[in-house]
């Protein structure tokens, strides 16, 4: 029986509907639609109750035809390969650090991208076989298919050759996530721009680069292309970082403008146009002035957002509802969409976070519920991150302004400092944007609503503190914690002047 639901005949999906009925059981207990971190994390973890799985994963190339393998964004044109060139690029101003603690380095120092990228790349490429191997191991069908409703329990599956395979599930999860956005307004984004999607898997440095957008995207690739000695400059409509504490945003990119990355503020890109030297003109306008200028680059990279990869999904002919703004998939606090046995986990969620980790324990979670008798959900409160900028930038919990929002200014405290990492004293770094808050309620318990870090491993710093902010620490509690001496984390430890206070906040001493 299983051959036939896979057999390509004329008008399968209504054979699959009449063989279901004969059968009166699917092929599959779970399909997971998007072999991402979310997809990937709940097939296997629903394969652990014994349950038949099976996977759908296809990339579509980008505009400017790049693929990659199984694993999704994170792996392949996400946190993995951004993590390791801003790994290159801090290595960089190591270099120029090491020659005050005693090391001679020979000038100039050249960093060369293709090695770089070849090594990014095949590091990728070992990922991408480990998740097939994994889900090898763990029993669960991998399909390389586009997949698209034909009903609510039958997917249509599509090769990149055009051959059909038609699969049928009891439960069907949708986990494909999103791709960047083109502002496609702008008249050649699409023909000469590039997005994150095309940056990792560059074989030839990208050279002078515009990077339009101020997301946390922008910022982290324009920070590691600066450092490592490209002419990088970020084009901005508004205000960086969108969402995070803005005090915090605009120190990010105070210390990436003292780093080398030019920044064109208050701007709008208007054209794009190939000049026979092959290098890109860009003309843009200023929006306080009304002027209109233009330069010319090597490389253009959108960084203006993303969008839900829904479109082939066919959602409408199932009933499964969308925000008709975003796109995004609406789903209650069990991750359940408007049609009850189908469900959507990650970034293709309206309102989620968009991170790799809560993709993964929502994935986990919503098969436990499923197949494991379980009936916790998904916690997205107090969720920590980290901004790998040239400085990086942590944070868990509420900004300062929606901690204002949320309680009233008079109804917190913040507890601020500005310090000097150690490590930049010899090195004669600057260290102006060092900073770090604490948002707390000002009650007498001082519940700590958000923590802000900024500086060296900032993610390594907020990825400890972020379990005492979840467990309901009080600001009390943090100054009976002792610090591990030398560290820049222990400076939270020792947090005591308050922004009401009015007093100078810079750490004195070690």
């Amino acid at each position: 029986m299983a051959a036939l639901w896979r057999r390509r005949l004329p008008g399968a999906a209504g054979l699959c509907r009449t063989a279901r009925a004969l059968s009166g059981k699917p092929e599959y207990d779970l399909l997971v639609v998007g072999g991402g971190s979310g997809g990937l994390a709940c097939a296997k973890e629903a394969a652990q109750f014994g349950r038949k799985v099976a996977v759908l994963d296809y990339v579509e190339p980008s505009p400017q035809g790049t693929k990659w393998g199984l694993g999704g964004t994170c792996v392949n044109v996400g946190c993995i390969p951004k993590k390791l060139m801003h790994q290159a690029a801090l290595l960089g101003s190591a270099l120029k650090d090491a020659q005050h603690y005693g090391w001679n380095i020979a000038h100039p120092v050249h960093h060369n991208w293709s090695e770089m990228a070849q090594a990014v790349q095949n590091y990728v490429k070992s990922l991408n076989w480990g998740h097939r191997v994994q889900l090898q191991d763990k029993k669960v069908k991998y399909f390389n298919v586009k997949g698209s409703f034909s009903d609510p329990h039958t997917i249509r599956g599509l090769t990149k050759g055009g051959k059909e395979t038609i699969l049928t599930a009891e439960k069907i999860v949708i986990a494909t996530g999103g791709r960047p956005k083109y502002p496609t307004h702008v008249a050649g984004a699409l023909e000469y721009g590039i997005t994150s999607d095309d940056l990792f898997w560059l074989k030839e440095s990208p050279g002078k680069t515009l990077v339009v957008g101020a997301s946390y995207i922008s910022l982290e690739c324009a920070g590691f292309l600066t450092g490592i000695g490209l002419d990088t400059t970020v084009m901005m409509r508004s205000i960086p970082l969108r969402g995070f504490d803005q005090q915090m945003a605009s120190l990010v990119t105070e210390y990436m403008e003292s780093y080398g990355t030019k920044f064109l503020k208050k701007c709008i890109p208007t054209k794009v146009e190939k000049l026979e030297s092959n290098r890109l003109q860009v003309t843009w306008k200023n929006t306080d002035s009304g002027r209109e200028e233009a330069d010319s680059f090597d490389t253009v990279m959108w960084a203006v957002g993303r969008a839900p990869d829904t479109k082939a999904l066919n959602l409408e002919a199932v009933g499964v509802k969308t925000n008709s703004e975003t796109g995004k998939i609406i789903v209650d606090a069990s991750e359940a969409t408007s049609v009850p046995h189908i469900y959507a986990v990650g970034d293709i969620t309206e309102g989620r976070p968009e991170l790799t980790p809560t993709a993964i324990a929502a994935g986990k979670l919503l098969a436990q519920r499923l197949f494991g008798q379980s009936s916790e959900l998904m916690d997205y409160d107090n969720v920590p991150t980290t901004v790998f900028t040239p400085l990086e930038y942590g944070c868990v919990g509420l900004s300062e302004e929606k901690a204002m929002q949320c309680y009233g200014s008079d109804n917190i405290e913040v507890y601020h400092a500005y310090y000097k990492p150690l490590e930049f004293t010899v090195a004669e770094r600057d260290a102006t944007q060092c900073y770090m808050k604490m948002v707390c309620l000002r009650e007498r318990e001082q519940r700590i609503l958000g923590l802000h870090f900024i500086g060296p491993n900032a993610g390594e710093v907020i990825q400890g503190f972020a379990l005492g902010i979840k467990c309901g620490a009080t600001y009390p509690q943090l100054m009976k914690t002792v610090g591990i001496h030398p560290t820049c984390a222990e400076e939270i430890t020792k947090l005591h002047i308050t922004k009401r206070s009015g007093l100078d906040a810079t750490v004195t001493g070690c």
